[in-house]
């Protein structure tokens, strides 16, 4: 039997939710591969939700961002966003370090406040992210328990 490749098992990943918030994760992993083509992604498909980190590295910790797709939404995390300059206040947590934003769909990353947000935590990353390599996309782990991957009506 051929293994799959993680591009492969990303898609099977992702086909498991409902086709709106598949559509609206598929958009935002275009538009931050678009965004930072060099980006290490690791990912994680865990218990609750399904996570694609954005890292300069294969180091979790040095991760900028991550998408995580959960029954009903997505989510853009910002790992260091808590010191981020947050005038319209569109960024949700109360954490010591991690800021989220509810992804309605590929438009909010047409917001200039979202955008500046990005760029921001682009700035600080320490280290950045090198746009001039090529994407890598490394499957980090598969729970073997998860909660169900579309909502029950």
């Amino acid at each position: 039997m051929k293994k799959k490749t993680p591009a492969a098992q990303l898609a099977a990943f992702m086909s498991r939710y409902s086709p709106d918030v598949a559509a609206v994760a598929k958009a935002a992993l275009a538009r931050m591969r678009k965004r930072m083509p060099g980006a290490v992604e690791l990912v994680y498909d865990n218990y609750n939700a399904l996570v694609i980190g954005f890292s300069p590295s294969e180091r979790a910790s040095d991760a900028i961002f991550s998408i995580a797709l959960y029954p009903r939404w997505v989510n853009l995390f910002i790992l260091k966003g808590a010191g981020l300059p947050d005038p319209h206040c569109l960024l949700k947590g109360n954490g010591k370090q991690v800021r989220s934003i509810v992804l309605e769909g590929a438009s909010t990353f047409d917001r200039p406040e979202v955008e500046a947000l990005i760029a921001a935590a682009l700035e600080r990353a320490n280290p950045p992210i090198d746009f001039s390599k090529k994407r890598k996309l490394i499957i980090r782990s598969i729970s073997p328990v998860q909660r169900p991957r579309r909502p029950r009506n």
